[in-house]
């Protein structure tokens, strides 16, 4: 019986392809999602898929001279719903989806390959200018505002002479008004570092020990709450952000969530507290975050420090031989989600019972 009451992954739709799938997307408010990928000749393609009657039907294929590599709707209000790409070669593009041909913004962002993308402001009033964030290979990261051509708004990178290690993933947070917003970055070589786009420097760095593959703010729009980090050996941390202390930082806890590389995480838009995790053996997890009975303490000198919860694995399930290379949650229906692997398949996916918690 206890199975039973428990979530279930159920994977609802398979698709193959026949090229290297790297970023899936919602559109949001819509029973559609984009895809974006790298053809066997080596020019990139994004696609559109619309679910209807239990099953995909291709709305829009659009082929690009660059492999794609990831994407987001971020910086895009929910009328126009602009899709903000990265490439291989470095450039960032901005599409109307409904003519894609010609990009309606286009800058070449980086010297290598973007590796991720995020953005943010395009959906929530009151919250900040709509901006990009891209992160390279390059070892740069970079904030983009789409209404200003050509120039990015702040660039995050080594001083002249300093190591450039490749930045594998950025994502924003602690946009909460119109002034506070900090960019979250992970490193090749476990680096993790938080830059303040309010006071331009850096709000917080550490290191994991391993490279940083995906990372995550429990949401995005509210005062800094809880970070999730994945790393290349199995293991996601977990960082309680509402109290940083002076010398020990922000108080966190160490799971080993997959047999090989934790390539991402991301929270339940409807719940915070839940989050799935993908693994490098084409494996999902499901966590539940609980909070401890106090979030602060104080040390012996009377200074404040945060104290971090547990984690409860709801479930898991393996859909995939490869490692699943992306995953988007619907804002829309709680529970369905659209992923990416590197068996050449897209999965639309349902999760059951997450109202239960």
């Amino acid at each position: 019986m206890e199975k039973l009451s428990k979530p279930q992954i159920i994977c609802h739709i398979e698709k193959s392809v026949n090229y290297s799938l790297f970023d899936a997307k919602w559109i949001p408010s819509s029973a559609k999602f984009v895809v974006m990928g790298s053809r066997p000749r080596g020019s990139g393609i994004i696609q559109i898929y619309e679910v209807s009657n239990g099953g995909l039907k291709l709305v829009k294929d659009i082929e690009r001279s660059n492999p794609m590599k990831c994407g987001t709707f971020g910086a895009s209000n929910l009328r126009e719903r602009y899709l903000a790409t990265g490439d291989f070669k470095g450039r960032l593009n901005m599409y109307n989806l409904e003519d894609p041909s010609i990009p309606i913004y286009s800058v070449n962002a980086h010297k290598e390959i973007i590796n991720s993308i995020d953005g943010i402001g395009g959906q929530t009033v009151g919250c900040g200018a709509p901006e990009l964030v891209t992160g390279s290979k390059d070892g740069s990261v970079k904030v983009w505002d789409p209404r200003q051509k050509g120039r990015p708004v702040a660039v995050m990178e080594p001083r002249a002479g300093d190591d450039r290690r490749d930045c594998w993933v950025v994502t924003f947070g602690n946009s909460y008004n119109s002034e506070e917003r900090v960019v979250a970055a992970g490193y090749d070589n476990g680096d993790i570092k938080i830059f303040d786009l309010k006071t331009m420097g850096v709000r917080w760095e550490s290191n994991l020990k391993n490279g940083v593959c995906g990372i995550e703010f429990d949401r995005k729009d509210i005062a800094m709450n809880k970070l999730v980090a994945t790393t290349l050996e199995s293991k996601f941390y977990l960082f309680d952000m509402k109290t940083q202390h002076p010398k020990k930082g922000f108080s966190y806890l160490i799971e080993k969530a997959h047999k090989s590389t934790v390539w991402l995480v991301r929270h339940l838009p409807q719940n915070r507290e839940i989050f799935m995790t993908a693994g490098g053996g084409g494996s999902l997890c499901l966590w539940k975050y609980q909070y401890p009975e106090k979030r602060v303490t104080t040390d012996a000198d009377g200074i404040e420090q945060g104290v971090v919860g547990s984690v409860l694995l709801l479930q898991n399930s393996t859909l995939s031989s490869q490692p699943v290379s992306s995953l988007d949650w619907s804002t829309d229906k709680q529970g369905l989600a659209v992923c990416t692997a590197f068996d050449q398949c897209l999965r639309v996916i349902i999760t059951t019972k997450l109202n239960m918690y």
